[in-house]
């Protein structure tokens, strides 16, 4: 297994920066994804990785073996560094057969068309196409070609595994089914792998850890549990599927909690904060999921309970997304199944005054920088 180490790169076309001096090391038979929204640099530094762009400055290496330096001059191209690539749009070769685009790999390095022919159909049978040899490549259904880019991507046992964006052009069914057999192939082989993506549940569900980049840069890094759970920007919040990240002013500082006010109102939340960065009077972010916001109906004693009207309510089967007005401020709450039958045919209608009780435990506090001026002059949509 290889790992692999970045240091100081950056990439530019003319004037514009598509990464901006990063750092970064993934340890041998580490499974990292790259996300963020398109032109965030994540694509660019694949492509880097890969050899299929020049940086404009830093290192890369792959293992103990540097493969680019802008300091020593050195570019080793892609064919020589030991890498696997899947593409998002499957870049098989038309007129051959699924074996023969399999093979094409082993082909290149000469390895003699026995052995070769019994490390295609094996990587074949791995990805459950074993009986489709020597159909043409091109008859396959969208699932299935993608699963042939990977096999052969895979099959002259790459030392490190890049993938960009590999499952976009999939449906949900698909995206799911491709996403445990590339997992379950990086643990079988142990291969280091590199996975850019737009999408955080499938950078959660896939990677040992997620880098988190926006405008050229890394804004966190950290595995899935830690960004789900813990942010470190309000940009990252918003990235992650926070639905509610809010303006805030700190009023008070208490032993291991912060009361703020929401901006532009008078209510009130606790929460736990022992980090000591903020203080009373400082304007600060909260963001907490609309999944840890209880709707409740008449008035609640419960501490972090916010007063406010319905706005609209959106039903999704298995839960339903109400959108609630408190003071001007827009917050997205949930109503899971189980809790339907607590609430009458008209509770959760326009208009209707509810209460909702979030817990100290789920609000994160995160740096103004960044948040949205004004929650309610944002897009609203439930």
């Amino acid at each position: 297994m290889s790992g692999v180490r970045i240091a100081g790169l950056r990439k530019e076309y003319g004037s514009a920066v598509a990464v901006q001096d990063i750092d970064l090391d993934i340890a041998p038979g580490e499974f990292v994804a790259l996300l963020g929204p398109s032109g965030c640099g994540k694509t660019t530094t694949l492509r880097c990785l890969a050899g299929l762009e020049v940086p404009t400055r830093g290192e890369i290496s792959i293992g103990e073996k540097p493969v680019f330096s802008a300091e020593k001059s050195l570019f080793v191209p892609p064919e020589k560094r030991k890498i696997g690539m899947v593409f998002q749009s499957y870049a098989l070769w038309p007129h051959m057969t699924v074996g023969a685009n399999v093979g094409y790999p082993l082909k290149l390095a000469k390895v003699d068309k026995k052995t070769a022919a019994g490390q295609v159909q094996d990587l074949l049978q791995r990805v459950h196409l074993g009986d489709r040899t020597s159909q043409m490549a091109v008859a396959l259904s969208g699932g299935q070609q993608q699963r042939v880019a990977l096999a052969r991507a895979m099959v002259n046992r790459p030392a490190v595994m890049l993938f960009d964006e590999p499952l976009s052009n999939l449906d949900a069914k698909l995206r799911l089914s491709m996403r445990a057999q590339i997992r379950e192939l990086h643990d079988e082989f142990g291969t280091t792998s590199v996975y850019v993506t737009h999408d955080q549940e499938e950078a959660i569900a896939l990677a040992d850890r997620v880098v988190v980049m926006n405008a050229g840069l890394i804004e966190q890094l950290g595995t899935p549990t830690q960004l789900y759970t813990r942010p470190a920007s309000a940009f990252v919040a918003d990235f992650m599927g926070f639905q509610n990240v809010l303006p805030a002013r700190v009023e008070s500082v208490l032993p291991g909690e912060l009361v703020v006010s929401l901006t532009g109102t008078p209510s009130l939340l606790r929460l736990h904060d022992d980090s000591g960065r903020w203080g009373p009077g400082d304007e600060i972010a909260i963001a907490f999921r609309s999944g840890h916001v209880r709707v409740r109906i008449g008035d609640s004693t419960s501490p972090g309970v916010l007063r406010g009207r319905v706005r609209r309510t959106s039903y999704l089967g298995s839960s339903q997304r109400v959108l609630v007005d408190v003071g001007g401020v827009a917050i997205r709450a949930q109503v899971d199944e189980g809790e339907f039958a607590l609430f009458g045919p008209d509770d959760l209608a326009p208009g209707r005054e509810v209460d909702l009780e979030i817990s100290a435990d789920t609000i994160v506090p995160l740096a103004a920088a960044g948040a949205p001026v004004a929650a309610s002059t944002a897009p609203v949509g439930v």
